[in-house]
């Protein structure tokens, strides 16, 4: 509080980061007024449960992880705990996952990093220097390819990639898809080595469960985290960003209806393009070039139908489908079981490759049942009781070396500005926990701006 008047932080974006973040200013800074201002009509960005034959299914991510590097439980957990939520946290009845090859479904190899095997590798001979100078940053297929070779990356380590990016091994960066892979690289002269040491990093207790759920869908989380914020606008998209006295001026609204609210703080929280837009005003600034790639979601409700005994499989690029995962959701998760019913979902769309993404909806139903049936080796799949097609356009960043070095410049040149922050998929990684976590440094940044 400033001369009896209480200091105000923008937060722009309610996706999870933006939640987060408004939610940490909180915790930590009761005495700002917090505004969160997203142009949706409800928060939550990609996280959103809907329904499908009755029961929940999500338009998004499903599923966070449960821990953390270091052994402790992700942010993601701990911002639900905080909500209150805890009790609500649900784990996989299967995490068995296949591969789909050459009309198969080979179980995914046990013991590898991101499908890169931690065994012994003739081809991995010992160079005497490390893999990685440091702070060096390659693709992960730059670093895998020439110690595991083709086989090893196109059957295994893309399909993986490709669940969490829809990304391509041979453009995606080492230090944001792998980051413990690559500090290990910098003190290992064999991938072998390498994997091991990142695998040994990984401080996760015997028999926990690595991923988890909110029981009743993601919506419950968003609406929770929601529910402590104060003041939360929605349908209402920032245009402009000013440096305004010792602060900050928003143009917010319609073009044809804009108001002002003035900031003493600001948290950006969207994509990589809006948040250049707005920065774009600030001297000095620039904002991270970054392509994003596009994904659908096929969610089918069929009627009980025999499945492999699996959580879903991966499909390789080089099978030659549009499909590039399938997850059994009421095998995966026993809370989603209902009687009579087999929900799945399957992904469509990879960097570089979405032309299958220009079909209607109809055309996207018919072509993942029909490949569906034929990785499950069958004639065809039953007709669905119910199914939906998600779409996300440009919704999956796609980091390409040296990413970390672009968002590190960036963020030294807001140093130069009052309390501004970015948070968000676009700058720290994909994934509900690298949010979280992205959103909770901004709102600490912003506090120690502000307050010395």
């Amino acid at each position: 509080m400033v001369g009896g008047v209480r200091r105000r932080v923008a937060v722009i974006g309610g996706g999870i980061a933006g939640l987060a973040a408004a939610h940490r200013l909180r915790e930590r800074a009761p005495h700002l007024d917090v505004v969160l201002f997203d142009q949706g009509e409800r928060p939550g960005g990609k996280l959103r449960t809907v329904e499908l034959a009755g029961g929940p299914v999500e338009r998004g991510a499903e599923s966070f992880l449960s821990g953390d590097p270091a052994g402790g439980s992700s942010a993601a957990v701990r911002l639900a705990e905080q909500v209150g939520l805890g009790d609500d946290l649900v784990h996989p009845a299967t995490a068995r996952a296949a591969v789909a090859v050459g009309g198969g479904l080979l179980d995914l190899p046990a013991g590898t990093l991101m499908g890169i095997p931690a065994g012994d590798d003739p081809a991995d001979r010992p160079s005497g220097r490390p893999l990685l100078r440091p702070g060096e940053d390659v693709t992960v297929g730059g670093l895998v390819r020439p110690r595991r070779g083709d086989l090893v990356v196109d059957r295994f380590v893309e399909p993986l990639l490709g669940g969490v990016y829809a990304g391509r091994a041979d453009r995606l960066s080492l230090r944001m898809a792998l980051p413990a892979l690559a500090d290990a690289a910098e003190s290992s002269d064999t991938l072998t080595g390498a994997v091991r040491t990142a695998l040994a990093a990984r401080r996760a207790t015997p028999g926990a469960p690595v991923f988890s759920a909110v029981r009743g869908g993601m919506s419950r989380l968003v609406d929770a985290v929601a529910a402590t914020l104060p003041d939360v606008r929605l349908g209402l998209p920032v245009r402009d960003l000013h440096r305004h006295g010792t602060g900050w001026r928003l143009t917010v609204g319609s073009t044809r209806d804009p108001s002002t609210v003035d900031a003493d703080g600001v948290v950006l929280a969207v994509p990589a393009a809006p948040a250049a837009r707005l920065l774009s005003t600030v001297d000095g600034v620039a904002g991270v070039p970054l392509d994003y790639a596009s994904v659908a979601l096929v969610a089918l409700a069929l009627p009980a139908t025999k499945l492999p005994e699996l959580s879903g499989f991966l499909v390789p690029a080089t099978e030659g489908f549009a499909v590039k995962a399938v997850t059994f959701f009421d095998q995966k998760w026993s809370h989603l079981r209902r009687p009579g019913l087999t929900v799945v979902r399957a992904s469509v769309g990879r960097a570089g490759d979405e032309q299958q993404l220009q079909r209607t909806d109809a055309g996207l139903l018919d072509l993942v049942r029909d490949e569906v049936a034929r990785l499950l080796g069958a004639d065809r799949l039953p007709d669905p009781v119910d199914a939906a097609v998600f779409r996300w356009g440009g919704g999956l960043p796609q980091y390409e070396p040296h990413h970390r070095d672009r968002v590190a410049a960036l963020r030294a040149a807001l140093a130069a500005h009052p309390a501004i922050a970015v948070a968000g998929a676009a700058y720290d990684g994909v994934g509900i926990p690298a949010c979280v976590t992205s959103g909770r440094t901004a709102a600490d940044a912003l506090i120690q701006a502000l307050e010395g």
